[in-house]
């Protein structure tokens, strides 16, 4: 027994199994060691997504071929908007409402005397007159009045887009309804579309005599897709710029005269302007039923941001979408307002990634009419001041 114990405790200690736990390996010198546990591979994802988009807010990024990270977006998010204006001419008051409006945006705003024709101020002067991008939902402006006008649809009647969906004219732009605005461009057909958008200034310059700017594209036939349906819902086919948008909105304001929009460049511009009609659109039936739908859109639809005072009513509308052709996504709000003497066309036009939408920029056209309203613009001078 002795010498069986002596013999066992004589054998290797390899022999019996050892219940150590494992050695692990020392760190890399210089290196310090996480004590953040290791998150799944799904949460570490969502991270990574919030950081990218917080970047993205923060400053503009551009990656490979100059296109801006989060989208196939060849225009930045955020940049200096004001680089590059010559604003002799202007009315400084209201260059100064327009440029703290918009803030760090890329984009533009364009304000017009919708009683003269007088461009009153354009940050960004770059984007308003060399581009032209899709119009997205503005467009059902011009859908809806050509629309009443042969008499496709009636204000108050409700249309039916499907068993339990009914909808009528004030709702629908309020709410910028794309299926009732389809259904109207496929009942007016190209034809008549194409008549009334020409009519109402699309496709050609909106300006007199203004240096640098686009006629914008009116297409010659429906747009390969989604036909005249998409066409007059949100814009497909159709280049526009804000000041196209603006002489629209300064005819629907002033009851349907389209002026020539004019942008006097000196003190002796100042002097010698004079309105020029360019021609007198036959809207003063149709208006009345589609301001019930623009007011809609700023108390209770998609230009809500708009609103600053009840007592101070802004009429717009949205226009929210993704442009193939540049690419960019959009954001556009087309507004004039109806306070005192001084009354104004407003259009704001963003370009970026999808930070930007019509709601984004109703709220800096609102804040636009907002900073006048606290000077007493509105109330103070029966005439838009010529400041230089």
């Amino acid at each position: 027994m002795l010498l069986a114990a002596l013999m066992i405790a004589a054998l290797p200690a390899l022999a019996i199994p050892s219940k150590k736990p494992p050695v692990r390996k020392k760190p890399v010198v210089g290196a310090k060691a996480s004590k953040t546990p290791v998150k799944s591979s799904v949460t570490a994802k969502r991270a990574a997504t919030a950081a990218a988009k917080r970047r993205a807010l923060s400053r503009t990024r551009t990656g490979r071929n100059g296109f801006v990270s989060g989208g196939p977006w060849k225009e930045p998010t955020f940049a200096d908007s004001t680089l590059g204006d010559a604003i002799d001419g202007e009315d400084l008051t209201i260059r100064q409402a327009a440029v703290n409006a918009l803030g760090p945006y890329n984009g533009s705003v364009v304000v017009v005397d919708p009683k003269t024709g007088r461009i009153l101020t354009i940050v960004n002067q770059r984007l308003a007159l060399g581009s032209g991008f899709q119009p997205c939902s503005t467009i059902k402006l011009v859908c809806a009045l050509a629309g009443l006008h042969e008499r496709v649809v009636a204000r108050e009647t409700p249309m039916r887009l499907s068993r339990r969906v009914s909808i009528d004219l004030t709702e629908a732009l309020a709410k910028s309804n794309n299926p009732y605005f389809a259904r109207v461009g496929e009942k007016l057909g190209f034809d008549r579309v194409h008549s009334y958008a020409k009519q109402f200034g699309l496709g050609e310059r909106a300006g007199l005599g203004i240096e640098g700017e686009y006629a914008g594209v009116l297409p010659a036939a429906p747009p390969k897709f989604g036909g005249v349906g998409m066409m007059t819902s949100f814009g497909e086919g159709i280049q526009l710029t804000a000041l196209q948008l603006a002489s629209l909105l300064s005819a629907i304001s002033n009851g349907g005269t389209m002026y020539h929009l004019q942008y006097p460049r000196s003190s002796e511009e100042l002097r010698g302007f004079a309105p020029r009609v360019k021609r007198q659109l036959d809207i003063g039936v149709e208006i009345p039923d589609i301001k019930p739908g623009m007011m809609g859109a700023v108390e209770y639809g998609t230009g809500r941001r708009a609103q600053y005072d009840p007592n101070e009513p802004i009429f717009g509308k949205t226009g929210t979408c993704t442009d193939r052709t540049t690419p960019t996504h959009l954001g556009w709000f087309g507004s004039f307002n109806e306070v005192g003497n001084n009354k104004l066309v407003v259009v704001v036009l963003l370009t970026g990634g999808k930070s930007v939408n019509g709601p984004v920029a109703a709220q800096i056209a609102g804040s636009v009419y907002k900073n006048l309203s606290g000077q007493q613009f509105f109330a103070a001078n029966p005439a838009i001041k010529n400041l230089f």
